[in-house]
């Protein structure tokens, strides 16, 4: 491995190392500047050439790939303008918010608009004097009926700037020109532009070897950067052994994007050959939180990007895109983020039975799970994905998010294969028989899937790897389209770990979210369905006056009053609803929740059989190249 940092190898490597060919004569142009960055807005300006006589029709997505609601990123444009060849102007109409018409053109239409940007994320635009974080959805226009024309896009730095741009988009004619062999190419390839530090790697014992590399926009050191690079590699280097194999990456690389940096906001989005992650923190201060979205993301590249649910293949910019496989696409992901983690030796045991309590506690104690199954929560993430509304909901009490979900899902399938096999069978071949199915045989086109899932997939799958079809199916229709709970209780307790209550005979009312205001105590979300608050009769907005005769004059009062009691009690509570006074009940209970720690800090010896399941599961299971 060797890490290499100059400008060289710079210009050879941001955007990959070769270049699909351009099948059509006349690619679309667009050249992206910046006139007045410190304003938080760019210009951008594009050719179409070789139009044919019918309107353009010139589009905003509505939304982004990775992302499953609508976010109307047409809001943000402004002054556009359109000429033909010749430099005359043209007709520009509006037929509807996203759209643009633009008639007159005589084959050959000239577009210039600008568009303002201000969130450093993964699904928006962000310009400001030190960068330009560009996810194209939010940021270009495109034309219908031209997703197959081959693009080139140059990048005008600021003046007295040394930008220099990290992205999977293929290289042109010089360090600041790239290509993308299509519209979806081109929409799934964010930009990070600004005077990033570079770190790249090499998994030089594997055929035909990638290049992975760490363009990251911060405010730290380069010792800081130089530790956690090495640890990116290590997560590097484990996931590949989950697929025996790393994807073949367009140009042969695969980038992180990173932005740590005060005004980012924390966010994390896969694509084809590179992610973008961002983060109000650094990475000294939150080392295993960014590293944990380096694992997800990472492992996204085969699970998501190329093991491609069908709901989703080809993405649709035009409208929300609805899926009910995302338990498996974003939970299975999310389940072996931990355990990619673990394994490469970055987190131990503790660390990540903590996390899979946390999953548990939410799947099983979720009032949602009697309501919907985990394909149906899928479905709901065009309501939930990044999607704000000024009403309301009741998600908190119908709703278990399908990353939380598809995550207790895979912890339980890969404990029951283990269990069923002795670890000859895991969750690692089913991911690996998915993977030779679906996601190796790549697209004849950059950036599609040929042979995406179905749910009827997945389960045909597991009926393979387990040799047993019956299984397949009693699993899915109990767990994945019903609404059970695998028993996490005996399956962890193969590998020494103990899911024991967390607060053994303490009294509990409900996880109640209060805020104090004014020597008062409101309660601030939801209550939880069943729960013995709930029961009482207490809600959201109300102000709780007195629990068992004593006052209350903030939140805790409230845990000091219920604490104090046994679960059985039955206290009295007065709170104020909308100006009224309102009396109830609370009927205490044990505190559900569960702890999950290893044998061996439960006072417990770890048995032989368990030490040869816990290492299975969680140790690495070879030396990475």
């Amino acid at each position: 491995m060797v890490r290499r940092r100059s400008l060289l190898v710079l210009l050879l490597i941001f955007g990959g190392a070769t270049a699909f060919p351009q099948q059509a004569p006349a690619p679309v142009a667009y050249r992206v500047s910046f006139p007045e960055p410190e304003h938080r807005w760019m210009q951008v300006d594009i050719t179409f050439p070789n139009l044919p006589p019918e309107p353009l029709q010139l589009r905003m997505s509505r939304s982004s790939p990775g992302r499953y609601a609508l976010h109307e990123f047409a809001k943000n444009v402004f002054d556009v303008r359109a000429t033909d060849a010749g430099g005359r102007p043209l007709a520009v109409t509006r037929p509807n918010p996203h759209q643009w018409d633009v008639t007159g053109h005589g084959g050959t239409a000239r577009v210039a608009y600008r568009i303002f940007g201000d969130r450093v994320d993964g699904t928006y635009l962000g310009i400001d004097s030190t960068h330009a974080h560009i996810n194209m959805p939010a940021a270009v226009m495109w034309a219908r009926g031209l997703d197959d024309r081959p693009v080139t896009i140059r990048f005008q730095a600021p003046t007295g700037t040394a930008w220099r741009a990290a992205t999977q988009l293929l290289p042109g004619a010089d360090a600041m020109t790239f290509t993308a062999p299509n519209l979806q190419y081109l929409m799934d390839s964010p930009t990070e532009l600004s005077d990033f530090s570079v770190r790249t790697f090499s998994a030089a014992d594997v055929p035909n070897p990638p290049t992975f590399r760490l363009a990251v926009h911060h405010t730290g050191t380069d010792a800081e950067l130089d530790a956690f690079a090495a640890d990116v590699e290590r997560v590097v280097r484990e996931a590949r052994l989950v697929f025996g194999e790393y994807p073949a990456f367009e140009g042969n690389a695969y980038t992180f994007i990173a932005d740590y940096l005060l005004w980012a906001s924390g966010d994390a989005m896969e694509h084809r050959n590179s992610t973008i992650l961002t983060s109000a923190s650094s990475i000294r201060a939150n080392r295993l939180g960014l590293l944990g979205s380096v694992s997800h993301e990472f492992f996204h590249a085969w699970n998501a990007e190329r093991i491609r649910p069908r709901s989703l293949e080809p993405f649709n910019f035009e409208e929300a895109n609805m899926s009910g496989e995302l338990w498996f696409a974003e939970g299975f992901t999310n389940y072996y983020e931990p355990l990619v983690l673990v394994r490469a030796g970055v987190t131990g045991v503790g660390d990540f039975a903590q996390g899979m309590a946390a999953t548990i506690n939410t799947v099983v104690l979720g009032p949602g799970r009697g309501l919907r199954s985990a394909e149906e929560m899928s479905q709901l993430a065009p309501f939930v994905d990044a999607a704000t509304s000024i009403d309301r909901t009741s998600f908190d009490n119908t709703f278990i998010s399908y990353y939380t979900f598809g995550e207790a899902i895979a912890l339980g399938l890969d404990l029951t294969l283990r269990d069923r096999t002795d670890s000859r069978v895991t969750l690692d071949d089913y991911m690996r028989a998915l993977w030779q199915t679906h996601g190796r045989p790549g697209g004849r086109r950059p950036g599609y899937v040929d042979n995406a899932y179905t749910m009827a997939d997945l389960r045909s799958a597991l009926a393979a790897v387990s040799g047993d079809a019956a299984f397949a199916a009693d699993f899915f229709s109990r767990y994945i389209q019903g609404r059970e709970a695998v028993d996490y209780r005996r399956l962890l307790g193969l590998a020494g770990l103990v899911l024991r209550p967390q607060a053994p005979g303490q009294a509990f009312a409900g996880e109640l979210r209060l805020q104090d205001a004014q020597g008062r105590t409101r309660v601030a979300g939801a209550v939880p369905f069943g729960s013995p608050a709930y029961q009482a009769g207490l809600e959201r907005d109300d102000i709780i006056i007195s629990i068992g005769g004593t006052p209350v004059g903030s939140a805790g009062d409230v845990d000091r009053s219920i604490r104090q009691r046994r679960p059985g009690d039955t206290l009295p509570i007065v709170f104020e609803r909308r100006g009224q006074r309102v009396d109830g009940t609370l009927r205490l209970v044990e505190d559900p929740r569960m702890a999950l720690v290893p044998v061996e800090e439960a006072g417990q010896a770890l048995t032989a059989a368990q030490r040869r399941f816990r290492d299975s599961w969680l140790r690495s299971s070879g030396s990475s190249p």
